[in-house]
């Protein structure tokens, strides 16, 4: 029945290969457990309370991915964009995080709207093949630079802005573990990459670099709370954060600036992880475009509605889908176990997913970055108009480490060849909102203060005009 649902047979993939690509994808970024309430607890957030909402948001939103878009797309509050929440708009605009969620809620609201109109369908459907596969490159070497710098052997250096890494024992472990999952795809072996990080978490173990939980299981859940109460907040202990947003007072003129940046910031990201990892997955028809585009999209918008109402930022798609994708996920039971893995966690196993170490998962995410670069021979870099953009779009994703900012300077790229080659034609109505999406996303620092300026000159103009005149007006 399982298999008759997600069309299993038709996908060319079994329940057991869906079981270990959702592990896959689970561990790969479970990170994002601990990560998260660190950062936007920056923002006077209970951090206790947002470990258990990312588990629940991120459950919620993965398992309506896969039920109802049936695609192995994991959701999830997104890394930059919390960050933007708790440093931009708390700390930067000295707002509450209440209010802060009101803008997260306001921009998934608008963000809903564009996609009923069919405005992002659209605006991905523009986008030319020669981009697609640059864009799944580009995520490739920007995954591969993200794990090399959580394994240890890419650092930071004041000169050269990075360097190669001492070979110290958890980096040497890290790479046992890679050696692993590159051994075991030689031999076609199901669940490698899997297995690679389970062999360098045991390695870490049998060394002493990983410290011993003080438990196994911890229940993160009130049940007499519920049984007695009904309270379902209080029984998954996130009563501190959940539905405290301020809606009425993010409708500020100041925040406005701040909504259209998280819009754009999602989009730009949805936008770069969905083309990349629905691609990589075989979900396209045969003309190359998104099976099931329109409720992804849908999704992901309500799922950021849900996230704020909850208690968290922006909830948007995750790259690294693309680890379970590589394992053979390929439909919609793949998210599922993905995010039931994430609600057990919420619930008990906290201290069992904490000890594995970032440098057990960081070869899982160099191994996908590698199998993302095929996409790059459908570039045809003799043509010089698709190869500039094409190229741009691949080192900037990786060098600004920001799938948005790469995805923005690509096409604006895009368009300006064009023109300037005299080939305005072929460039499509979507496209051209696509470059000036892209325009605005990359002036978005300035955006609050343009905002600000243009309140503050009509302002100025209102209080030249008589009064009589503004009475006048006005009626």
């Amino acid at each position: 029945m399982v298999g008759k649902y997600f069309k299993l047979q038709e996908r060319q993939s079994s329940v057991r290969i869906e079981l270990v690509a959702g592990f896959t994808t689970f561990l790969t970024m479970a990170y994002i457990i601990f990560v998260n309430p660190a950062i936007l607890s920056e923002a006077g957030m209970d951090k206790q309370a947002l470990i258990a909402v990312t588990c629940i948001v991120t459950a919620i939103a993965t398992i309506v991915v896969g039920i109802f878009a049936k695609a192995p797309i994991a959701m999830a509050p997104g890394m930059g964009l919390n960050a933007f929440f708790a440093y931009s708009l708390v700390l930067g605009n000295k707002i509450n995080w209440e209010t802060a969620l009101g803008v997260v809620f306001l921009s998934g609201l608008f963000f809903l709207l564009l996609t009923l109109l069919g405005l992002r369908k659209k605006l991905v459907e523009a986008i030319p093949p020669s981009l697609i596969s640059a864009i799944s490159v580009g995520i490739g070497l920007f995954i591969t630079f993200v794990g090399l710098v959580k394994l240890g052997v890419v650092v930071d250096n004041e000169v050269t802005l990075v360097s190669a890494g001492k070979l110290t024992p958890t980096v040497l472990i890290g790479l046992c573990g890679l050696i692993v999952m590159i051994f075991l795809e030689t031999k076609k072996i199901t669940g490698s990459l899997l297995i690679g990080i389970i062999f360098s978490t045991v390695l870490a173990a049998i060394f002493g670099y990983i410290e011993k939980p003080a438990e196994l299981i911890s229940l993160n859940f009130n049940a007499e709370a519920l049984l007695s109460d009904f309270d379902i907040l209080e029984a998954f202990n996130i009563k501190a954060v959940a539905f405290r947003l301020d809606i009425w007072g993010a409708l500020k003129w100041s925040l406005f600036g701040g909504i259209f940046s998280l819009m754009f910031m999602d989009m730009f990201d949805s936008i770069g992880t969905l083309v990349a990892c629905c691609h990589q997955a075989k979900m396209v028809d045969e003309n190359n475009q998104i099976k099931g585009l329109d409720r992804l999209l849908g999704i992901d918008a309500v799922a950021t509605m849900i996230g704020a109402l909850l208690g968290t930022s922006t909830t948007t798609s995750y790259i690294e889908s693309a680890a379970g994708i590589e394992q053979g996920g390929r439909s919609g039971l793949t998210s599922v176990v993905t995010g039931v893995l994430f609600l057990l966690v919420a619930l008990l196993f906290v201290p069992i997913v904490g000890i594995v170490p970032e440098y057990a998962t960081a070869p899982a995410l160099i191994m996908v970055g590698l199998f993302m670069m095929k996409e790059v021979r459908r570039i045809d870099f003799g043509n010089i108009q698709e190869a500039f953009p094409a190229f741009i779009i691949m080192v900037m994703i990786a060098l600004s480490y920001s799938i948005s900012t790469g995805l923005a300077f690509g096409f604006i790229s895009f368009v300006i060849i064009k023109i300037v080659s005299g080939r305005i034609r072929e460039i499509r109505g979507a496209m051209w909102i696509i470059a000036v999406l892209s325009l605005f996303f990359l002036m978005i620092e300035q955006l609050p203060a343009v905002v600000e300026y243009l309140r503050g000159l009509f302002d100025f103009e209102i209080k030249k005009v008589p009064i009589i005149q503004q009475i006048c007006f006005w009626s």
